[in-house]
């Protein structure tokens, strides 16, 4: 990405618990962060409420030689904003119409665009929030928003349908990612983005440690004069 100076956008949707989170994760673990950034936007704020929809989500489109993954995207307005009522009937309907030119005019400025969507059974959906309710290490991913989706799955799952309908073009299609069982859809979507990718070899540079230059007389305060972190794990 560095050497060819690409631009690279990966968007993850899918059901509350389907995993994208922790896909999203994987995909960065070992990346450069300075590279490849997570973007992650919380609810519009008033000002950007009166902005174009789209416009927030441009100014975290990558330069050269960037990654930006979308841990939800754009595709809000097609998914818990629809169903839940947070826009209106003809908010959405625009939505679905430039929704395909909008992304095609990123594919046309040389953008290479990803989506994928993460698809969990209900049954698998509902253990996991169970787990989530019951684990205080993970409960801040259950929101009431969260127990929401599960009665209205119907409802997501007709919007999901249209929202593929409307916006799975050849310029931008979907890759839909079977994710009841999350480490082999973290597995197969990474495969496959890679796979999607060109690359070559770019031989990296070589670095060599210098040796350490002989002491100049340095000496080391005294450690009692500093605050230091009490040993915690000496009692584990």
């Amino acid at each position: 990405m560095r050497a060819e100076g690409t631009r690279l956008v990966v968007v993850f949707e899918g059901r509350d618990a389907a995993g994208k989170g922790g896909t999203v994760k994987r995909v960065a673990e070992h990346l450069n962060p300075r590279v490849a950034r997570i973007v992650a936007l919380p609810k519009p704020t008033e000002r950007e409420r009166t902005q174009w929809y789209f416009q927030r989500y441009i100014a975290h489109l990558p330069a050269a030689g960037e990654i930006a993954l979308f841990d939800r995207s754009w595709y809000n307005r097609a998914g818990v904003e629809h169903v839940m009522g947070f826009c209106s009937q003809e908010e959405y309907q625009l939505f679905l119409r430039q929704c395909p030119i909008f992304e095609r005019m990123l594919v046309e400025e040389g953008i290479l665009l990803r989506k994928y969507w993460f698809s969990v059974s209900d049954a698998v959906q509902q253990e996991r929030f169970r787990r989530r309710l019951e684990d205080p290490v993970r409960r801040w991913k259950l929101s009431p928003m969260d127990l929401e989706s599960i009665t209205r799955w119907e409802a997501y799952s007709r919007a999901k349908d249209d929202m593929l309908v409307h916006t799975d073009t050849a310029e931008a299609p979907w890759y839909v990612v079977e994710s009841d069982d999350k480490r082999r859809a973290r597995l197969n979507m990474i495969a496959h983005l890679l796979g999607s990718v060109p690359y070559r070899e770019v031989p990296p540079p070589v670095l060599e440690l210098p040796p350490r230059p002989p002491s100049t007389g340095y000496l080391r305060p005294p450690r009692d004069l500093q605050r230091h972190v009490p040993d915690h794990t000496a009692g584990l």
